[in-house]
């Protein structure tokens, strides 16, 4: 009966694509299966982003490296065995020159004895910043002779003007003579890349081999063009309330007393009712409950107030359109709890992070928001003017199924005068280490908070967070980020009961 094919969770592959996290898979013994699953996964990822003329090119360059980081490891677990020291040089070659016919004639040992050292072979896949990368890592360092002899194929690959050719002048049985490496990179070259987009090296006790791709240029400028008719097109999106509006140029005005903004907000019930919720939910933690406006703006201040009017006036404006938004407010508001509480525990003494933090967490997904609550003649418009542009269809879906929406959020930001603070972190949210420094911790603390959410509902896993991340806040564990999201969650639910 032959071994059961692997599913390919395609969900899972659009989220870490949207997001920018990365995507691993992990084996000890890479087994046919595992191997035509990580080849799938890779030709899903790659259709995702429409890159289809890397699939063939690149399924061959993640075979060559998972195979060679497995035969790194069985080699490790035979010098072992022999008791050979594989970095002395009379000891490798006389390991080496018995290595391939007894760990071939023995081969499901030798991988036993990997699993058991828990030496795993590892595939990584992440697109970031319009670059794909695609790693694999082995949890075994390169020695010198072994990295001498990569570069020696790199270096050797340079010689040749096609695979043909290397083909017939690459005599060498000792080690399988790198003949696959050079092949990879003449196969890299025919997809327009040079050596220059190939990695390899060692650190902290792995081996990591990394292939860059940049994203075709024919699709960074469809998306370009897609975004940008959408942006223009974002005038029949409803503005943003006047009454906010007005109050926001009162807040601006040095000369305004506290009383004058008190009385404002006063004078509009709605409002009034809406900044008091705000004020006494859990994420502002006061003592006492507040039952006016006059001690809700003292006990927030302007900057505080002014973020409330901006959550406000977005709830209010998106609740007038059309679409599905139930799901992504719900996301939403429980990113800004996160980001506020994350904030008031992680950053204490920043002050200007925690009077911001919730309003950021909740606009965070603004783009995704405004995609889903676009009404369909608009979507329609978009997509003919799209069309008369040469963009394809599968570009325009991607757009529209929440690539880029963190730019188009933070456009959309722009047009309704919101403080740059705010406009960036939406824009910087998947990848806060772009963000402008002032602004880097509470991108980075939204990103957290983001990812926390979508931990809770199982659509990532720890270790796709980014490290730079996790180490601003201090985590160095799943268990202890698994504390703070179980923490964070139980509190959000006592709140909304």
């Amino acid at each position: 009966m032959p071994p059961k094919k692997i599913a390919v969770d395609s969900e899972k592959i659009k989220m870490a694509i949207r997001s920018g996290i990365p995507l691993s898979i992990t084996t000890y013994t890479l087994p046919h299966e595992m191997e035509a699953y990580m080849s799938d996964v890779l030709t899903a990822f790659l259709t995702e982003l429409n890159q289809e003329q890397m699939i063939q090119y690149l399924t061959y360059c993640l075979n060559e490296l998972t195979t060679n980081a497995k035969k790194a490891n069985t080699k490790r677990v035979y010098f072992k065995e022999k008791n050979l020291d594989i970095l002395n040089e009379d000891d490798y070659s006389i390991g080496i020159s018995t290595f391939k016919r007894d760990t071939l004639n023995n081969i499901n040992y030798y991988l036993q004895l990997q699993k058991k050292e828990g030496l795993y072979i590892k595939m990584l896949l992440q697109m970031r910043n319009n670059k794909i990368k695609l790693e694999v890592r082995n949890n075994v360092e390169l020695t010198f002779f072994e990295y001498k002899r990569i570069h020696d194929k790199l270096s050797r690959a340079q010689q040749y003007s096609s695979v043909e050719e290397a083909l017939t002048q690459i005599l060498d049985d000792s080690e399988g003579a790198g003949l696959g490496l050079v092949i990879m990179i003449l196969m890299l070259e025919k997809i327009g890349l040079t050596e220059d987009n190939f990695q390899t090296l060692s650190e902290n006790g792995e081996t990591i081999t990394r292939i860059i791709l940049p994203l075709r240029d024919e699709m960074q400028k469809q998306i370009s063009i897609i975004a940008e008719e959408f942006i223009k097109a974002i005038t029949d999106l409803p503005q943003f309330p006047d009454n906010i509006s007005r109050l926001n140029r009162l807040l601006s005005d040095p000369d305004s007393k506290m009383s004058d903004i008190a009385m404002q907000i006063s004078s509009d019930v709605t409002l009034t009712g809406e900044l008091l919720k705000l004020v006494n939910s859990a994420a502002f933690s006061l003592a006492t409950p507040c039952s006016n406006i006059a001690d809700a703006v003292k006990l927030v201040g302007i900057r505080g107030i002014k973020n409330l009017l901006y959550s406000i006036g977005s709830l209010s404006t998106f609740a007038n359109v059309a679409g599905n938004k139930e799901t992504l407010w719900a996301h939403a508001n429980k990113v800004a709890f996160y980001s506020y509480n994350i904030a008031r525990n992680f950053c204490a003494g920043e002050r200007s992070i925690i009077d911001d933090a919730y309003v950021c967490g909740l606009l965070h997904d603004m783009g995704k928001i405004i995609f889903e609550t676009a009404h369909p003649k608009l979507l329609e418009r978009i997509m003919e003017i799209c069309k008369n542009k040469d963009a394809s269809q599968d570009a325009i879906e991607k757009l529209i199924s929440g690539v880029n929406h963190a730019e188009i959020g933070a456009r959309v930001a722009e047009k309704w005068n919101f403080p740059d603070t705010i406009t960036n972190v939406i824009r910087y949210h998947h990848e806060p280490e772009s963000a402008p420094s002032e602004l880097r911790k509470l991108s980075s603390l939204v990103y957290l908070a983001d990812l926390i959410a979508h931990y809770q509902q199982d659509e990532v896993d720890f270790y796709q967070i980014d490290p730079e991340v996790l180490s601003i806040f201090k985590i160095t564990s799943e268990n202890q980020f698994k504390t703070i999201s179980d923490k964070m969650l139980l509190a959000y639910q006592q709140e909304e009961h």
